[in-house]
């Protein structure tokens, strides 16, 4: 695509072009590698991002050694075998059904935050959604980094979360793979809806 000046978008075409119409879900990777250095200024981006009450459930693993990369890619679908194990770096994103306990000192003008969530269904409903959000919030910090990212949901989540995260707090949502796009990374662009099915006034 070409970048083209949208009215009232304040960014720059190049960077509306590259965190939304030209990016797309990368399905091949080179070999360079995607470095710690990289990830910590991809969260230092997107930590600033909102969610309810600042809970900040998110939680961010990176798979890195060959016998974790095996392990995670036993737990994928078979359409995402293959592409999670040849990626620089697959990152496991979950949401924390712990996340209160951080809420005294993250969310200060509420003292009493904690126990608002005292309830363990509506706590787990809480930090899905607001991890959700920060999800896209980390798809979006992936793409400002110039990387491309293949996030995927088909995968055997039980069996992710009895391997890597036996606690039992840590609920996924996503794996994400991240790094330089490869040959034919990108599936043709696939249609969106328009503004007025979508968009309605009350």
């Amino acid at each position: 695509m070409t970048a083209t000046t949208t009215p009232h978008i304040t960014i720059s075409p190049e960077s509306q072009e590259q965190l939304f119409r030209a990016a797309r879900t990368a399905n091949t990777f080179t070999d360079e590698p995607v470095t710690d250095e990289q990830v910590r200024a991809i969260y230092d981006l997107v930590k600033w991002a909102p969610t309810s009450m600042n809970q900040q459930p998110l939680r961010a693993t990176l798979v890195r050694s060959p016998e974790a990369r095996e392990r995670l890619v036993g737990h994928m679908s078979d359409g995402n075998k293959e592409k999670t194990a040849r990626a620089p770096l697959a990152v496991i994103l979950t949401a924390d059904t712990d996340f209160h306990e951080h809420l005294p000192s993250q969310f200060p003008p509420a003292p009493n935050a904690k126990d608002l969530f005292a309830d363990p269904a509506g706590r787990e409903a809480s930090a899905r959604l607001n991890a959700t959000l920060q999800v896209g919030y980390f798809i979006l910090g992936v793409r400002a980094a110039g990387l491309a990212a293949g996030p995927m949901t088909g995968f055997d989540a039980a069996g992710i979360e009895g391997d890597f995260f036996p606690g039992g707090t840590h609920r996924v949502l996503a794996v994400v793979n991240v790094g330089r796009p490869g040959p034919d990374a990108w599936y043709p662009r696939l249609p969106r809806l328009e503004y007025d099915q979508v968009v309605s006034s009350v």
